[in-house]
């Protein structure tokens, strides 16, 4: 009895996971691609290849932890011990894939940064050759 009620656990478990980071993903990959445009400067080619590989290792960290999790310990033999473990597991995943998302918009914002640190550098040496050029 008590592996029918792990097969319901894995059951509920594996559907859930998995909705979330797909909803995690789509929300954050369609909307990166501004940064991405940004950061390529507007070279769109490059931009959604590099969203697609972003995306891809998203998929492949968060699937691959959510199963590297999958283990259901039930203490005793109850509906309860099932929801309290699903509960902890789903949660720990939920935290797990928000500490995700934000590290995904860290480095987009952050190669936006790099982005415009490059544009001002190039920027600023234009104007020294400008100066520089004797009358």
């Amino acid at each position: 009895m008590i592996t029918t009620k792990i097969v319901i656990g894995y059951a509920i478990y594996l559907p859930i996971v998995l909705l979330l980071t797909f909803y995690v993903s789509k929300t954050l990959f369609k909307n990166s691609k501004v940064f991405m445009m940004d950061i390529f400067k507007g070279r769109e080619e490059i931009a959604i290849a590099t969203n697609k590989l972003f995306e891809t290792g998203f998929y492949l960290l968060n699937i691959g932890f959510a199963l590297m999790i999958l283990k259901l310990n039930l203490g005793t033999n109850t509906y309860q011990s099932l929801i309290e473990n699903l509960s902890c597991k789903i949660g720990e995943f939920s935290i797990y894939l928000g500490l995700m998302l934000f590290l995904n918009l860290y480095l987009f914002f952050r190669g936006k940064s790099k982005s415009k640190q490059t544009k001002q550098t190039k920027q600023e040496k234009r104007m020294q050759q400008v100066k520089i050029v004797p009358e």
